[in-house]
């Protein structure tokens, strides 16, 4: 199970990326031939590498980052119309199956970490 939810996080991450690319240079730019909005995606290059890795404190952040993204997505998908409120509902489904397969390849980890602190905690008291 973590290694689907882990392989759910990274797959989602890197299409991510490419839609965001292609969605500004060729599928429906703001300007024709593009537009500088491609841009967005250097937020989503900084945790590429750790998610990869399996980083758990890289995971952590760019769960809240990718926030962002849904956000625009909803917002593009509300507003807008024709072909770009449909690749903002894209956006919206990759940030969630990123979102939800992060917080739930965590989990494991945050639950030892608090078993742990909750340890320490009692033993410190004695």
């Amino acid at each position: 199970m973590q290694t689907t939810l882990y392989y759910g996080s990274a797959v989602s991450l890197v299409l991510l990326i490419l839609f965001c690319v292609a969605w500004e240079l060729v599928l429906d730019p703001l300007r024709p031939g593009g537009s500088w909005l491609v841009l967005k995606v250097i937020p989503l290059l900084l945790p590429l590498r750790g998610v990869l890795k399996r980083d758990i404190y890289t995971m952590q952040w760019s769960s809240m980052l990718i926030l962002l993204y849904f956000t625009e997505g909803i917002v593009r998908a509300t507003s807008d119309k024709g072909l770009s409120a449909t690749l903002g509902w894209v956006e919206v489904a990759l940030t969630c199956v990123f979102f939800f397969c992060t917080i739930f390849y965590l989990r494991p980890f945050k639950q030892a970490a608090k078993k742990i602190a909750q340890q320490a905690i009692q033993k410190a008291s004695k």
